[in-house]
């Protein structure tokens, strides 16, 4: 008999341990944060969480990449189980929004608008011409965009929104800071071009992870959060997703962000003397 329950509980553990879930992802590129490469592989910071958690939690996660607008559906016809990112405050349909499930936190971001350095800290009336990824909402502008004080230039991607603004076709480009300065400096290598200006309206808030029917595993998502920060953090600083978020020095290469500390402790001990 014991044999027995002894078998018993080993394939219950085992089933529990074999259980998938799906993961819908936005299709495309959004790196440092997520992205799907040539391949089709999804990866990043969110890959590198998501697979912590799922060891984490003895399940296994696979992921399904999804233009964006079609993430909400596959979530609400069970054909994924879980949405990344997501937040309560983006918009869902009717049917969606009191079924839904968020986590806690993950990751801040900021979405804003960069401009050349010469541009920095002038006056928001000098921005007329804002570059704009398509889906994407200019928040805090809307209200100049429906006057037509603000002529959007649309763009189908980050690379030709970037490119847009070299061009000088606009005059700043709205989007979120970490992932434009990626591609600015690594991807394209033109660091310093456009910088982020903290003096125009601008977004701070963080992603979560979404889900409408398993709203248990979603509860020990957050545990792992609060359990494991120290191993979040350190995936964090990997990926430099939040680097400097909410300092002075936000949006700044590191180089950049070394120097005006050594300058300021310089300075700081010149005046104690």
């Amino acid at each position: 008999m014991k044999h027995i329950l002894a078998c018993l509980l080993f394939a219950l553990s085992a089933h529990v341990a074999a259980q998938t879930y799906v993961v819908g992802v936005e299709k495309g590129s959004f790196i440092p944060h997520y992205g799907v490469d040539e391949q089709g592989q999804y990866r990043g910071f969110a890959r590198e969480l998501l697979d912590l958690f799922a060891q984490y939690a003895g399940v296994t996660f696979t992921y399904k990449p999804l233009p964006v607008d079609q993430l909400v559906p596959a979530l609400a016809e069970g054909k994924v189980d879980f949405k990344y990112p997501d937040h309560p405050d983006w918009a869902h349909s009717a049917q969606t929004a009191d079924r839904m499930s968020y986590s806690q936190p993950i990751v801040e971001y900021v979405d804003g608008v960069l401009v050349t350095p010469r541009r920095v800290g002038r006056d928001p009336d000098h921005l007329k011409r804002l570059g704009l990824v398509d889906g994407w909402t200019a928040r805090g502008y809307q209200e100049k965009i429906e006057a037509s004080q603000i002529l959007v230039v649309p763009s189908d991607s980050l690379p030709e929104m970037i490119r847009q603004a070299l061009l000088k076709n606009s005059d700043g480009v709205y989007y979120n800071v970490v992932v434009a300065l990626h591609y600015i400096n690594n991807i394209r290598a033109r660091p310093g071009v456009l910088v982020f200006d903290p003096t125009l309206p601008h977004t701070r808030s963080a992603y979560r992870l979404s889900t409408i029917r398993h709203a248990e595993l979603l509860q020990r998502f957050d545990s792992f959060l609060t359990e494991r920060q120290e191993e979040i953090a350190a995936l964090k600083d990997k990926y430099q997703v939040e680097a400097n978020i909410g300092s002075e020095y936000f949006g700044m290469e590191k180089w950049k962000v070394d120097f005006l500390k050594r300058q300021k402790a310089k300075d700081a001990s010149t005046s104690s003397e």
